[in-house]
């Protein structure tokens, strides 16, 4: 019910063949009024013209660019099954983002709402074939797209780790096609293309516009959301073009949830405090714990395209955009008597709060000027009334009137509910040369540059560095990630005419040149402080999402080489084969292939098969990025860390696991093997195409099984005479003061 309501404002002023106005009227949850009007021009003369010009563009929608680097080649005629999705199909839907309206477009193609999802609420993770999101090369006008700076670390199980494309920052008004490619084509198109490949073109319209507006909302009457975008086409003298796409948008959070049964339980004995949902959660106060769509506010959109012949055989070209929103949404609830870290206390004696292995549940507190220092305090304030969920009245009353004594019960007795978010920006330039040089049947030509960036600013509100006890702020700015990337191209094709073939050889090669950086930004200090009451059970960090502790930059770069050659064997065989070698400076190099083969039965009916290698090359992002989330672990939150290998803490669990497991677990490069067939052919006015795909992956990355963290220490502590440890914390303390650690890397 995402979209139960829905309406839709279109003027369009383009360049046609006859005057009209269309009403239209789309039925299943949507309902759309569109207005189209027309430049003065000359007309066509008679209908006829008209059928035959509307032929030619359907004709012209088809041929694809991706798949085949032969000219004009349709999507029929490939020997790899492409799709082509008319950038009508992209207005013409009741959603706000290119993600959604790809889901219900392509197919093979998911992508979910991200409730609870830490960064990946903020660039969604989507998966082709089932893959990892960086296993599809996302291309923008046939240009490698930079990826997004979110590397999903609850993504939805296959998407744990990856590193994709951020294709929501496109405006569907911007979109003339998109062409999915679904087959193996890391041979063709270099690292992460082992689902496939995706590829945005944009308008070249140099006349006419288009201006919309849409609003919606469910029908539950939240998750409102409004789109307000334009397109207009302007010549670049009389041989070029300039089309320039701006789009706005706001989107409401939607709330799916219930009360939790805790929650219930607690107010049912008593706490009072816990009723409040709106202080709870400072969002809603229908639920303690808010479950839905996340808030997507102030998206804004630019793009623009655009080329200028300089000759019959030379033209250059220039595209990019610029793009920003806000997003943000919930974590779980904190429960006032178990969250770790924060409420939870040791077992105590039920009436004095001493620490007894034998006795009751209880709230920490925290002894503000230090165990052993000055005056004492109870270990932990007894839970033994209303069954086990309220404090025992003396006790808290005794830690209350103490100063030196502290308990989160007495600031924030309800619980809370975090709000995460983050701040992304994202922009590109893309720009070169293309044409032919005057070599026997012309040498094509195409020199390009492009360079992109996104990055995400994140915030934590209503939340908690629990180790800095009464004086933790409630919000906090954990850091950013920021992913940029530059890539130059240079390609060639070559038509050779071969004798005994029904066509002329296509050679296609050319050469590439990426440089990525991933850069992590450290957060403001509170929100990483290991805080006075660190070593007395208190969790350090911004509660649900730790800020970063240093500024860091990692930078990796890849040369690559590829040849591609494709021809008609006969008027009824194409065949096809591609070989690309490329080499990383961080991981080594790889060689891959294709092997391709179209047969046309008849003219409606064709057979078609591919065999491939691919590879996927970790990201910087992926081997440098640190992170601490909050994950429900069978009904218990807990805070699970994923750190690089490269890093102090990486290596101590390295160690552990070697020892453990008799293997050290290492980050390299997927590889995978992809196999297709399939047939297309008519029936009627309708093509179908039945295809299908093998693909095996060897060496997946992808996060780790979970180490607790604990037995690691043990581990590292028993070498050295110490422990075993209570907790982590303690762990970390004994070893640093040991010199075994330094215990400020494990901050």
């Amino acid at each position: 019910d995402l979209i139960g309501r829905f309406g839709r404002l279109s003027l369009r002023r383009t360049t046609m063949t006859q005057n009209k106005i269309r009403n239209r009227f789309l039925c299943s949850a949507a309902l759309a009024w569109s207005l189209a009007a027309f430049a003065p021009v000359a007309m066509a003369q008679d209908g006829d013209t008209e059928a035959e010009a509307s032929g030619e563009d359907l004709k012209l929608e088809r041929v694809v660019s991706i798949g085949s680097r032969v000219p004009s080649r349709s999507a029929l005629d490939t020997p790899a099954p492409v799709d082509v999705i008319p950038g009508d199909e992209f207005v013409n839907q009741g959603t706000n983002d290119v993600s959604d309206i790809l889901r219900t477009a392509v197919p093979s193609y998911n992508v979910n709402t991200q409730p609870i999802s830490d960064a990946a609420t903020i660039i969604r993770p989507a998966n082709v074939r089932a893959l990892s999101p960086d296993n599809v090369l996302v291309l923008l006008n046939g240009k490698r797209r930079h990826r997004g700076s979110v590397i999903s670390f609850l993504g939805g199980g296959i998407s744990d780790g990856a590193q994709g494309a951020d294709v929501s920052v496109i405006p569907s008004l911007a979109l003339s096609r998109v062409e999915v490619l679904r087959d193996g084509a890391s041979s063709q198109y270099g690292s992460d293309a082992i689902a496939g490949v995706i590829n945005f073109q944009l308008r070249e319209d140099n006349s006419g516009g288009t201006l919309e507006a849409v609003y919606g909302s469910t029908y539950e009457g939240d998750g409102n959301n409004y789109r307000i975008a334009g397109n207009i086409g302007l010549p670049l003298t009389d041989r070029g073009f300039l089309n320039l796409t701006g789009e706005i948008s706001d989107t409401d959070g939607t709330v799916r949830s219930i009360v939790r049964g805790d929650v219930e339980a607690l107010i049912a004995a008593g706490n009072t405090a816990v009723a409040d949902f709106q202080t709870i959660n400072t969002y809603t106060d229908q639920v303690p714990q808010y479950w839905g769509q996340p808030d997507v506010k102030d998206n804004y959109k630019l793009f623009f395209n655009s080329g200028i012949e300089l000759s019959d055989s030379a033209e250059i070209y220039a595209f990019g955009n610029y793009a920003e929103r806000t997003v943000e949404g919930g974590f779980f609830f904190r429960n006032p008597t178990n969250r770790g870290g924060v409420y939870r206390g040791p077992l105590v004696d039920p009436v004095t709060g001493a620490a007894d292995p034998n006795g009751v549940a209880s709230i920490l507190v925290g002894d503000l000027d230090g165990v052993g220092t000055g005056g004492s305090c109870p270990a932990g304030i007894p839970l033994t009334q209303g069954g086990g969920l309220i404090a025992d009245p003396t006790v808290l009353a005794q830690v209350t009137g103490d100063a030196n004594c502290f308990s989160f019960v007495e600031t924030i007795p309800s619980g809370f509910v975090p709000r995460f978010g983050g701040d992304n920006t994202d922009y590109s330039l893309s720009g070169g040369i293309r044409g032919a040089f005057d070599i026997g049947s012309g040498l094509n030509y195409d020199f390009s540059v492009v360079h992109g960036s996104s990055k995400s600013e994140f915030f934590i509100r209503n939340t908690i560095n629990a180790s800095l006890g009464p004086n933790t702020p409630r919000d906090f700015n954990p850091g950013a990630y920021q992913q940029t990337e530059t890539i130059v191209d240079a390609d060639f094709s070559y038509s050779l005419p071969v004798s005994g073939l029904a066509s002329d050889l296509n050679i296609a090669f050319g050469t590439q040149y990426r440089e990525e950086e991933f850069e992590i930004t450290a957060g403001d200090p509170a929100s990483f402080q290991l805080g006075p009451l660190a070593d007395q059970g208190f969790s350090s960090s911004s509660n649900g999402f730790g800020g970063f502790t240093s500024s860091s930059t990692s930078t990796q770069d890849s040369v690559a080489f590829y040849v591609d050659l494709e021809a008609d064997v006969t008027d009824q065989l194409t065949m096809q084969g591609a070989l690309r070698y490329e080499d990383y400076d961080a991981f080594g190099d790889t060689t891959d292939y294709k092997l391709g083969a179209l047969y046309r039965v008849t003219d409606n009916f064709r057979l078609r098969g591919t065999i491939s290698s691919g590879f996927h090359a970790p990201t910087a992002g992926q081997a440098n990025v640190t992170n601490v989330t909050t994950q429900n672990v069978n009904g218990v939150l807990i805070d699970q860390g994923t750190l690089p290998l490269a890093s102090a803490a990486g290596q101590l669990a390295a160690d552990f696991i070697e020892a453990r497991d008799g293997g050290r677990p290492e980050l390299g490069t997927e590889s995978a093997e992809n196999f297709t067939i399939g047939a297309a052919f008519d029936v009627g006015a309708m093509t179908w195409t039945v295809d299908y795909f093998n693909i095996a992956v060897e060496d997946r990355i992808a996060l780790s099984a979970n180490v607790d963290f604990l037995d690691a220490l043990d581990f590292i502590g028993n070498q050295s005479g110490l422990g075993p440890f209570t907790t982590v914390s303690d762990g970390l303390t004994q070893l640093g003061n040991a010199n075994v650690i330094n215990r400020n890397d494990f901050v």
